[in-house]
């Protein structure tokens, strides 16, 4: 194995031509990484010296106010994606399931996974009594307490885990895709589990209210 690479693991997604990503830890409801929820952009930028920006975006179709930033360790590779609410603070982090950084929550990683292999590990932490898990609207796992949400996304090794965290102020029903406060465009795409006869949402054919000019932006 060259140095700086790594083979797949179990369950963890990784590819054999990989760079060894960085490993973030998760102190519920404070930070991820160098990553501290509350943060303005500017210190986010500084907490990630090594990072470029791919884009900035709207993240919400009806709060124009709340953006996003990609980012990513490799020009043209999104890794990390950081969100800021109105006052212009850090209040929500995704790790990006292929290239991002391996989240991990008391050593259980959480980023690039395979969804049954970590669903039955959370499902353990549950029945431990350590968390209590649950369920939103459309099958999405998570840890309010925590403030985690757990999505998938689909990348060349298959449909894999992508954490989704947010800090303490707004972690109340964080797994509720209604009424939580992670960002609408997080929800999109591929779901953990079938929704209304469609693994994919927005379904085929059915019609957003979102306004008008409003596009997801991946």
């Amino acid at each position: 194995m060259n140095e700086g690479k790594q083979r797949v693991g179990s369950g963890a997604g990784e590819t054999a031509t990989e760079p060894v990503r960085p490993v973030w830890v998760l102190t519920p409801l404070e930070s991820v990484g160098p990553l501290r929820f509350g943060m303005f952009a500017d210190e986010v930028r500084a907490a990630l010296p090594e990072a470029v920006e791919l884009s900035r975006f709207s993240a919400e179709p009806f709060y124009p106010e709340i953006y996003g930033l990609q980012l990513g360790f490799h020009p043209a590779v999104p890794a990390v994606y950081a969100y800021f609410e109105s006052t212009g603070r850090l209040f929500c982090v995704a790790a990006d399931a292929a290239h991002g950084p391996r989240v991990t929550l008391e050593g259980l990683e959480l980023t690039g996974r395979v969804p049954a292999v970590l669903q039955e590990t959370v499902l353990d932490l549950h029945s431990s009594g350590t968390h209590h898990v649950s369920y939103g609207p459309r099958g999405n796992p998570g840890i309010n307490e925590v403030g985690m949400v757990l999505r998938v996304q689909d990348t060349v090794d298959g449909l894999l885990t992508r954490p989704v965290l947010v800090g303490r102020e707004w972690a109340a029903h964080c797994t509720d895709d209604w009424e939580g406060s992670i960002p609408e465009c997080e929800w999109l795409g591929r779901q953990w589990s079938v929704y209304n006869g469609s693994d994919v949402y927005p379904p085929p054919g059915y019609a957003t209210n979102w306004p008008a000019g409003w596009t997801a932006p991946f």
